[in-house]
């Protein structure tokens, strides 16, 4: 298949909406499983929208903005593997490395941004003196205006006007190419899940990773709804556990300071 216009100026549109979200970190519907999903719906193939959300999601997830750092754009990177799985009959896999060069281009172009408006710091600080509100409110809207029209360039751009030699650069991969693309996609959720795991995972939480890893071997996996069950209801038991168990402490401590300290009645 492939894009029409119609389809270039939704996708420019949701791009700009979740490059806006991207940029003020508000709703989180820039994440890869939001954007692949709505630009599969867009295409015409939520399934694959849903399928590459999950994998690119998985891809991202221990992939964090940290300071000036900035990771490979997740809002480029979701709405390009699916439009190149689905221009090019390619799976989301092989499409997540082929995606990467348009993210990295946005990380870019975000990093050019954090230092370009720098630039307009001394109108700040100056409309801050002067108490001057409105322009000061005003201000703030000439880089918000920027980002989002850099997003929706970027991604008709790359979606719409880059898919005739997009498609033909994948057409001309040889299989070893391909396969290989394939293969880093695979592993790339693989990637991500574990550095989530290496800042998150705990000695006291290996238990439920074990017995996870256990019930996922043995339900087939095109059924994982027991599995996100089975782990919610430990989430809940954990939950209720340690709100009881901090109630506890809040009573021991409450005990304790009456018992070290007089109050006004207790004849002192």
């Amino acid at each position: 298949m492939s894009v029409t216009l119609t389809q270039g100026i939704l996708i420019a549109i949701w791009a700009m909406i979740s490059g806006l979200d991207a940029w003020l970190q508000a709703l989180f519907i820039f994440r890869p499983i939001i954007v692949c999903t709505i630009t599969g719906l867009i295409l015409g193939d939520l399934q694959l929208g849903v399928i590459a959300g999950g994998l690119t999601e998985l891809a991202f997830a221990g992939l964090t903005p940290a300071g000036g750092t900035q990771p490979p754009n997740t809002v480029l990177c979701g709405i390009m593997t699916v439009v190149i799985a689905a221009t090019n009959n390619t799976n989301p896999t092989t499409a997540i490395g082929l995606s990467l060069p348009f993210a990295m281009l946005m990380q870019y172009i975000l990093l050019f941004f954090y230092s370009s408006f720098s630039l307009f710091m001394s109108k700040f600080d100056q409309y801050a003196a002067e108490g001057n509100a409105r322009d000061f409110k005003r201000l703030n809207f000439i880089p918000l205006t920027i980002v989002i029209v850099s997003f929706g360039v970027v991604a008709f751009l790359s979606a719409y006007a880059a898919q005739t030699p997009m498609h033909a650069l994948v057409n001309s991969m040889p299989h070893w190419l391909t396969h290989g693309f394939e293969l880093a996609g695979g592993i790339l959720p693989a990637v991500g899940f574990a550095m989530l795991l290496k800042v998150m995972l705990k000695p006291k939480y290996m238990p439920y990773l074990v017995l996870g890893f256990v019930i996922a071997s043995m339900i087939p996996f095109s059924n994982v709804l027991p599995v996100a069950l089975i782990g919610g209801v430990f989430a809940a038991i954990e939950y209720f556990r340690t709100r009881e168990n901090m109630a506890l402490k809040a009573q021991i401590k409450d005990l304790s300071a009456r018992s070290q300290g007089g109050g006004m009645d207790d004849g002192i």
